[in-house]
């Protein structure tokens, strides 16, 4: 005895399982992502140069978008944002010769990044 079932109805129902498939997998991304900005924040405040620690500290992650199905955060220094670019890559010092560059932010960058796609890999493999 077969069931017939109507190609509608087929179609409807796959629709509504692939809907919460993506409802969880965007859960799981965007918690993902906001680990993975944490993740940069605390290893870029453990490598940064530490003079007097103001700088380390003051480093924050801070969501900057969100949608229903994506997310962006960004990681900065709050009140030292003219030190990173100088810090990260060396610079020029007044009476000649440079200052060494003290790399702390693109290496935090390639491990939160790293972190990331392993996350999701996981995830997904899970499913959802």
């Amino acid at each position: 005895m077969s069931r017939t079932v109507k190609i509608d109805q087929l179609a409807d129902e796959v629709m509504k399982g692939l809907q919460e498939y993506k409802d969880l997998a965007v859960n799981d991304l965007k918690k993902d992502v906001q680990k993975a900005a944490k993740t940069v924040q605390d290893q870029i405040k453990s490598n940064a140069p530490k003079k007097t620690g103001r700088y380390a500290r003051s480093w924050a992650s801070k969501k900057t978008k969100e949608t229903s199905d994506s997310i962006a955060y960004t990681v900065h220094s709050k009140n030292r944002y003219q030190l990173t670019h100088l810090l990260e890559n060396g610079h020029a010092k007044r009476g000649g010769g440079r200052v060494r560059a003290i790399p702390h932010i693109a290496p935090a960058e390639a491990a939160g990044a790293e972190q990331l796609v392993k996350d999701v890999e996981r995830d997904l493999r899970k499913g959802g």
